[in-house]
């Protein structure tokens, strides 16, 4: 758990206004935060039902290829080049 050491800044009726934090504590308070959005997202896709797919294909569909096939082809070494 982090510590915090806020201020505040406040009008002339003693209202608080605004809140003044050290850098480092509105850092982690950052990284906190984009940590919790990273969480949501990943616990939002899981709840989504996909069917699973190759590898090739899903590479291919986020490329905008249309064309689908169940065939894998085998790794090619490196340094050979791709057939045309």
């Amino acid at each position: 758990m982090m510590t915090i050491h806020e201020e505040y800044i406040v009008d002339d009726k003693g209202d608080r206004k605004a809140v003044v934090l050290r850098m480092a504590e509105w850092l982690q308070i950052l990284e906190a935060l984009e940590e919790l959005d990273d969480i949501r997202a990943y616990d939002e896709v899981k709840q989504q039902s996909s069917d699973p797919m190759l590898f090739e294909v899903a590479v291919r569909e986020i490329q905008g290829s249309n064309e689908w096939s169940t065939e894998v082809a085998a790794p090619r070494p490196l340094g050979v080049p791709e057939e045309k």
